[in-house]
């Protein structure tokens, strides 16, 4: 498996932490984001978003950070990335998509590049990132109030702490709130397990 990422890539981050999770190996192509890398024609020819993360596998390609990470968990079943019951698996869904689908995307480099281009000046447009991460953030916490911990869901770390961990990463970057408890004591409690720390982007060897 060969995984186009970039270090600060909160997208890419997942998909290290799932395949880590997964204890598989995998070939890393870097592409330098602030320099437009991910714009090449060769890229282009793997993943016409011109986005990351890609994952080659098995002669085809993947993309979008959560499809991947459900793949991997449907070909690799152990351990899961979610849980057993249909009800909680769709609660663990929902919590992924709205760090995924609703915080994430505001704080996309294309986004943030168009937001220039029309005319906000940086300080507007990182009150606004803030604004957005912490509200999804309180949703969040929000969601997992009455849930076991250690992790999002319980015993078992999965999809959701996936998902969180990076995105806690990225809110520190914005100078955003992160100070939520239950948000704390799950980062605390994956940031204890290897394969988060492996697929931090201080690891990488891209990092700078």
């Amino acid at each position: 498996m060969i995984l186009h990422g970039y270090f600060r890539s909160s997208a890419s981050y997942r998909v290290r932490i799932a395949l880590g999770l997964k204890g598989l190996a995998w070939q890393d192509a870097f592409h330098h984001l602030r320099r437009g890398e991910q714009h090449d024609a060769a890229y282009r020819a793997i993943n016409p978003q011109g986005l990351v993360p890609a994952l080659e596998v098995d002669g085809t390609v993947l993309t979008q950070s959560l499809a991947i990470c459900e793949y991997l968990d449907e070909i690799y079943p152990d351990p899961p990335l979610l849980p057993a019951d249909p009800l909680r698996r769709a609660r663990a869904r929902a919590f992924a998509q709205v760090i995924a689908c609703d915080i994430h995307p505001v704080q996309n480099l294309k986004i943030l590049k168009r937001l220039r281009t029309l005319g906000h000046d940086q300080a507007t447009i990182d009150g606004w990132a803030r604004q957005v991460i912490e509200e999804g953030l309180e949703a969040c916490a929000a969601l997992i109030a009455a849930e076991d911990g250690p992790y999002c869901f319980g015993a078992q770390v999965g999809l959701a702490d996936i998902m969180l961990v990076p995105q806690l990463f990225n809110a520190r970057r914005f100078g955003a709130r992160t100070d939520w408890p239950r948000l704390e004591a799950v980062e605390t409690a994956c940031l204890a397990l290897a394969a988060f720390a492996h697929a931090a982007p201080e690891s990488q060897l891209d990092a700078e």
